[in-house]
C-alpha cells in the first residue's frame, strides 16, 4: 500500500506538470510558461529552504533539552535508531490544541514538534504513534514533495493570470476562454495540490504504522485527535498554508471533510485513515 501511495504522489505531480504545459501552450506561449515556472520555482525554493523556521515561529515552538522532557526524547530516539535517521531537532509549542508536525528541507535539517495539548491528551503508546507518522514525513522527505507540487500549482496561476491582463495567445483563444481559464486552471491545480498532500498523509500513517509496529497506537491517537481538534481552536498565527504540515489539520478536523468538499481538504478523513490503519494492523497479525 505505501507503494502504491508513493507512485500516486508523483502521478499527480505529473499530472500537474501536464497541465501547466498544456496551460502554457494554450494561454502564455512558451516565453509566458517559461517566465511563470522560473518565479514559481524562485519562490517556493525559497520556502522550501526556510521551511523549518517559518513553522517553528509561526506555532511559537522552542527547542526542549532532553532533561526537560526525556520520555519525548527517548521515543523520538529509538524511532530514529530504528529508520535509521538522523536525531532531529525536538520542539514543544505552548499550543493547547492537540497538534505536531515535522519540516525541514532534509533528514540533517529535521525539527519535529509537539504542542503542550498533545502531550496532555495521549498516552506514551499513541505518542510514539504519532512521533513515528512525523518522522516517516521526514524520511519521505514530505517538505521536497510538497513544494514541487506547491511550485507547479503556483506557476499556472500565474500562467493564467498573465495571459488574462496581458492578453496571452491570441491565436489560440478569446477573451471569454481566457477569462474560463484563469478560473478553472488554479482551481484545477490546487485540487491536484491538496490532493497531492492527502496521499502524502496516507503514506506517513502506513509507514508510521510499520515503524512503530503498532498501527492501533496511531489509529487511537488519530480518534483523540480528532475530537480535541473540534474543540479546542489553533491559535491565529497559524494559517491555512501551514495546515498540511499537521498530523491533523488545525483549523478544521480532518473527518469535517466529505464528499466533494473533501477535494479541498489538506488531510483525508479521519475516518479512513483509522480504516486504513486498521487494515494494515489486520495484515501485521495476519503475517
Amino acid at each position: 500500500m505505501i507503494g502504491i501511495n508513493r507512485v500516486k504522489s508523483w502521478l499527480l505531480i505529473a499530472a500537474m506538470g501536464g497541465l501547466f504545459v498544456l496551460v502554457g501552450a494554450w494561454l502564455g506561449g512558451r516565453s509566458g510558461a517559461t517566465t511563470a515556472l522560473v518565479l514559481a520555482l524562485v519562490f517556493n525554493f525559497a520556502m522550501y529552504w526556510f521551511s523549518g523556521s517559518i513553522a517553528v515561529r509561526s506555532t511559537r515552538s522552542r527547542p526542549v533539552t532532553e532533561q526537560e522532557y526525556p520520555q519525548l526524547y527517548r521515543i523520538v530516539r529509538e524511532l530514529t535508531q530504528e529508520r535509521g535517521l538522523p536525531m532531529p531537532g525536538i520542539y514543544v509549542s505552548d499550543m493547547l490544541q492537540p497538534n505536531a508536525f515535522a519540516t525541514g528541507r532534509n533528514p540533517r535539517n529535521a525539527k519535529v514538534a509537539v504542542t503542550k495539548g498533545i502531550l496532555q491528551i495521549l498516552d506514551e503508546r499513541e505518542l510514539r504513534g504519532v512521533l513515528a507518522h512525523e518522522l516517516s514525513h521526514v524520511a519521505n522527505r514530505d517538505i521536497l514533495v510538497s513544494s514541487i507540487a506547491a511550485a507547479i500549482g503556483m506557476s499556472i496561476t500565474f500562467l493564467a493570470r498573465f495571459a488574462l491582463f496581458f492578453g496571452g495567445d491570441r491565436e489560440r483563444g478569446n477573451g471569454l476562454a481566457l477569462l474560463v481559464a484563469w478560473l478553472l486552471a488554479p482551481l484545477a491545480a490546487a485540487i491536484i495540490q491538496l490532493a497531492v498532500s492527502r496521499s502524502r498523509e496516507y503514506q506517513a500513517d502506513e509507514s508510521g504504522a510499520l515503524l512503530s509496529k503498532d498501527p492501533e497506537a496511531l489509529a487511537s491517537a488519530l480518534r483523540k485527535l480528532e475530537e480535541a481538534t473540534r474543540r479546542v481552536p489553533a491559535p491565529a498565527s497559524v494559517s491555512p498554508a501551514e495546515a498540511h504540515l499537521f498530523i491533523m489539520n488545525p483549523l478544521r478536523a480532518g473527518s469535517a471533510a466529505r464528499g466533494f468538499a473533501n477535494l479541498f481538504s489538506t488531510h483525508p478523513p479521519t475516518e479512513a485513515r483509522i480504516a486504513r490503519l486498521e487494515q494494515i494492523r489486520r495484515e501485521l497479525g495476519a503475517g
